[in-house]
């Protein structure tokens, strides 16, 4: 997935395009926080319970901020399974006192950071890659990563790993005669 998402990257002048290490799906945004507060996190993380789940990434588009164009992203399509899974994650930080993320999810793939832009360059990307979609992949798993800017960009360090449970025989049925509808 990540090879069909870099071979997107390029084409707008000024974008600074992340390299495929950078490339992720933020479930959520958690900030600086302490080691005990990490060692509570990382405990609340450990006990979400889940089947794992299918998803594919499906059409790009891009976020404007003050009437500019900033981020040039890749979508999720059928996000439900993914929500479920961030709602989860929001209750248990909640319940060991973090704030809720307050801004509206919109599950993404990063795909490049713009300077602000014209967003009629950003809806030119966009609608050169509206028919992209990439192979359903299964989720069988969610990380904690820690991340500090350098001069090229975001560093991400996976931390922790935390594995869904694997779905029964009946569930994959039924996930492989969504994907294929005939």
């Amino acid at each position: 997935i990540k090879n069909t998402l870099t071979a997107l990257c390029g084409g707008v002048d000024g974008a600074r395009w992340r390299e495929r290490r950078q490339l992720h799906l933020t479930l959520r945004f958690i900030g600086e926080v302490d080691g005990a507060m990490a060692r509570d996190i990382d405990d609340v993380l450990h006990q979400i319970r889940m089947p794992a789940f299918s998803l594919t990434l499906r059409r790009t588009g891009f976020f404007n901020e003050r009437k500019l164009a900033r981020v040039l992203w890749a979508g999720v399509e059928n996000d439900k399974p993914l929500r479920k899974l961030r709602g989860k994650i929001q209750h248990g930080l909640g319940a060991i006192g973090l704030e809720p993320e307050h801004r509206r999810y919109h599950p993404h793939v990063t795909l490049a950071r713009l300077d602000g832009i014209d967003p009629m360059e950003a809806e030119g990307y966009a609608a050169r890659y509206s028919e992209y979609t990439s192979p359903p992949f299964m989720v069988d798993r969610f990380c904690l990563f820690s991340s500090h800017l350098a001069r090229q960009g975001a560093i991400y360090t996976v931390e922790s790993e935390y594995a869904l449970d694997q779905p029964s025989v009946s569930s994959i049925a039924a996930i492989a005669a969504s994907e294929n509808p005939k």
